[in-house]
């Protein structure tokens, strides 16, 4: 069961939408994409400043469409969404203290995309450091501490959830020391998420029901992008418009995301709002050498969903 209805008309469209894109991209194979997509119906039951209880969200039908949402795939930086949710929960519930570094750290993490301020973030969440390889004993210890926010997730009952791992920092060079025995020799036990676990997690913090509305809405201030490139004070390679879902909007639209890249994936969690359109959730990720150098792959992608935006008919499906 996912979160969202399945649909006969995003189904066609979405299917129209992959086979254009393969037909683009000759390097992209079909085991090397997967996305999901969420259109939000009037009464649009997000962002709407938190007017929603949990209770009352979670009742309202959205329709969606997926390819391989449920493949378990590398995240890169998509994962410091989770921890987002996860340090906003930790310090809702006062588990945790706020600090000027650690708010620091979490506004570096998801405008910046900084994987040393998400190095704090989940030492913060999990009461661990990186450092030497630990004598057995302490580093079960150690393991069992690290896989709190894996926990926390499971705790929420959303099937979406069942299959992810995030429990790994983010790394420039890659671990060393006890991070490296955790991620395990072959990388067993990586950071894997989904598109559909990623749209839920993004369809709880635009319908403001993350952790809780204020929250929400400061979880969003924080994954607000400008489309006017010049307002970003980021590198080309740091930014995360250029070469992601945002460079393909129009430049009315208004758009919260979250980008992850490496030298093999390449990936965007967006939600997306244009005059005249339906809002809509858009998950893309995209895995493979070549295709992770191709910053062509989800502007085209996203060029094709606000065109599908334009032709869909509300509740078209009972």
């Amino acid at each position: 069961m996912t979160f969202f209805q399945k649909n006969e008309q995003l189904e066609k469209l979405g299917d129209r939408i992959l086979e254009a894109a393969w037909a683009e991209f000759p390097s992209l194979a079909r085991n090397q994409i997967a996305l999901t997509w969420i259109v939000y119906d009037p009464p649009v039951p997000v962002n709407t400043g938190g007017a929603l209880s949990a209770a009352e969200f979670w009742k309202y039908p959205v329709r969606g469409f997926s390819y391989r949402g449920v493949e378990r795939i590398y995240p890169a930086s998509i994962v410091k969404l989770f921890y987002l949710v996860a340090v906003q929960e930790w310090l809702e519930t006062g588990m945790i203290q706020t600090s000027t570094e650690l708010e620091r750290a979490i506004r570096d993490m998801i405008i910046d995309s900084s994987n040393d301020a998400t190095s704090l973030v989940l030492d913060v969440l999990t009461g661990t450091t990186s450092g030497p390889q630990l004598a057995p004993g302490p580093f079960e210890t150690w393991k069992q501490q690290r896989n709190i926010v894996n926990r926390y997730f499971q705790s929420l009952g959303w099937t979406e959830m069942e299959t992810i791992n995030v429990n790994q920092k983010t790394w420039g060079d890659g671990p060393y020391g006890r991070e490296r025995a955790f991620v395990g020799e072959m990388m067993e036990n990586r950071n894997m998420v989904t598109t559909n676990a990623t749209a839920r997690l993004l369809h709880s913090i635009v319908g403001g029901v993350a952790v809780e509305s204020a929250r929400s809405q400061a979880m969003m201030s924080l994954m607000k992008r400008s489309l006017k490139l010049e307002d970003d004070e980021t590198s080309n390679e740091e930014n995360q418009v250029r070469g992601f879902l945002g460079a393909g909007l129009p430049q009315k639209a208004q758009l919260w995301s979250k980008a992850g890249w490496t030298s093999s994936v390449r990936h965007d969690g967006a939600y997306i709002e244009i005059s005249g359109l339906q809002p809509f959730l858009l998950v893309a990720f995209t895995e493979g050498k070549t295709n992770s150098q191709n910053k062509a792959i989800l502007p085209f992608l996203s060029q094709q969903f606000v065109a599908a935006m334009g032709s869909l008919s509300p509740n078209s499906e009972p």
